[in-house]
């Protein structure tokens, strides 16, 4: 893979994961910020609400992936802690397979949702719920190739090839 390429999709991965998420935090804790700041001095405003709604979405399943990326997302391993490496190995490819077949199995269904919410607006401010919602088809397209990528790493090592 020719370098340009590998820092544009690097780059790409890098708007999906962590930028658009920062952006999308900064965006909910100004508007939320706003809120509190109207309802105390002024009377309650409905738009910042649903702005930091659909921003927390955002960032919850976009940040999600950069963590699954760094590894540093919660799990409870205590019988993984305490097998053997082949059988961590195992471990780890019967789980991401079981996800990778669930993610699978609704990734187009939830593609159809996300379209289909295209004609409901928001209340406030008038965004196509669809695009509120588009963030869990980029989750699951990006889960879908990490769970993969790491699976067939995980049977390269379990066959003894790196």
């Amino acid at each position: 893979m020719p370098v340009w390429l590998k820092k544009t999709c690097k780059f790409l991965v890098d708007c999906i994961e962590l930028y658009i998420p920062i952006l999308s935090f900064s965006t909910l804790f100004v508007s939320f910020v706003l809120q509190i700041f109207a309802r105390k001095f002024f009377k309650p405003l409905l738009w910042p609400e649903e702005l930091s709604l659909i921003c927390f979405v955002w960032t919850a399943l976009l940040g999600g992936l950069y963590s699954k990326r760094m590894g540093t997302q919660v799990a409870f391993t205590m019988l993984y802690d305490a097998a053997k490496p082949k059988t961590k190995r195992i471990m780890r490819i019967v789980g991401n397979a079981l996800l990778l077949v669930a993610f699978l199995i609704i990734l187009v269904p939830s593609w159809d949702y996300v379209q289909f919410m295209q004609y409901k607006k928001s209340d406030a401010l008038g965004i196509p719920m669809n695009i509120a919602y588009f963030p869990f088809v980029v989750y699951l397209v990006d889960m879908i190739i990490r769970l993969s990528i790491d699976i067939a790493k995980d049977f390269g090592t379990l066959r003894g090839t790196k």
